[in-house]
């Protein structure tokens, strides 16, 4: 089937819920598959754009989803039912990609499987932070240096072999708990890989199993088989779902937040984001800035100035943004103030 460059657009941001937001934190997580959650911040905002009248404390306090170490090897928000399965899917190719990079940090294998034995009896029944769970492994005589790279790269090797996973933010900062007490849910598939690659379709809407590749992480022939194994109907630009809709209207703006997965989920964005203008929404490092969306099309940066009194949203359009487009981006701003709890008003 072929679609306009506008209609591919509209059913993605569809499939984000970028137009037809949800009720409650687990909804959302299930529709798009993951979250990126390397930043706690940007994953609330991620929930707050595809939701409804949901707050940060909404967000937080959820245990129907939960934190770890999946694709990419890096940490995703998901259904906590899904936590175990995608668990045993990634964790095992995470620890081994992970293991030259442990070696660099002095972090044995025998100092890694003395860490993981004393973190069985440090954690039950406890959410510690990083800082209390070093105290507590320096006390067995394991002592990792706090400003290294070594206790983070031994978490994420923790939570690969299934031992924890993120647990809640002790105020800014985050804590660790033992995954069988957190998770008690496991609603394993049959085919794990057939069933991430549906749930990825159904999140992006229209992509290619090379796409699926770019944000799982997988090997590109595990890709391919697992999009074989579903019925598909060839578009413009890739392949969508049987069932999936594709007449679709454009989705009002919305302000994303960093790493937001309707930029994360295909290996071209081109479509969603004019090369030329590549460079202010991804500056290197992994680095993925807030981002103005106008009829499915990433058109500006966006940023905050807080002071005493109210929260600034200043958004800096690649070209000149229409008034409907303002007037959607106001609604947004005060969405935004209300879901943090604080005031906020646009400047561009």
């Amino acid at each position: 089937m072929t679609l306009s460059e506008n209609d591919i657009r509209a059913v993605r941001a569809r499939a984000q819920l970028l137009d037809a937001p949800a009720a409650d934190v687990l909804a959302v997580t299930r529709s798009v598959a993951a979250i990126q959650a390397q930043s706690s911040p940007a994953a609330r905002l991620a929930v707050r754009v595809r939701s409804r009248g949901l707050t940060t404390s909404d967000v937080d306090a959820s245990r129907a989803v939960a934190r770890t170490w999946l694709m990419r090897k890096t940490l995703h928000l998901v259904p906590a039912a899904d936590l175990r399965w995608l668990n045993r899917l990634f964790g095992p190719r995470n620890a081994q990609a992970g293991q030259g990079r442990r070696r660099q940090l002095d972090l044995t294998d025998e100092l890694c499987e003395q860490a993981l034995n004393h973190l069985q009896d440090l954690l039950p029944g406890k959410a510690l932070t990083r800082q209390e769970i070093l105290d507590g492994l320096a006390g067995n005589g394991i002592a990792l240096d706090a400003k290294s790279q070594a206790p983070a790269h031994l978490l994420a090797y923790a939570a690969n072999r299934g031992l924890l996973c993120r647990g809640p933010d002790d105020g800014t900062e985050p804590t660790y708990v033992l995954l069988y007490e957190w998770i008690t849910e496991d609603d394993t598939p049959d085919d794990p890989h057939g069933e991430l690659a549906r749930r990825y379709l159904t999140a992006y809407g229209i992509a290619t199993a090379e796409d699926f590749g770019a944000w799982s992480g997988l090997p590109l022939g595990v890709c391919r088989k697992a999009f074989d194994a579903l019925e598909l109907t060839p578009t413009s630009n890739g392949f969508a779902l049987r069932e999936t809709d594709l007449s679709a209207s454009s989705c009002p703006p919305r302000l994303l937040g960093a790493f937001d997965t309707y930029l994360l989920g295909y290996r071209d964005r081109d479509l969603l984001l004019d090369p030329a203008e590549a460079k202010r929404v991804n500056s290197g490092g992994g680095m993925i800035a807030p981002t103005v969306l106008v009829d499915g099309r990433i058109a500006g940066v966006w940023y905050t100035k807080r002071t005493a009194k109210q929260t600034k949203v200043v958004i800096e359009p690649f070209a000149a943004l229409t008034r409907t487009a303002i007037t959607g981006l106001e609604s947004e701003v005060d969405d935004y103030g209300r879901f943090l709890g604080e005031p906020a008003v646009l400047v561009s």
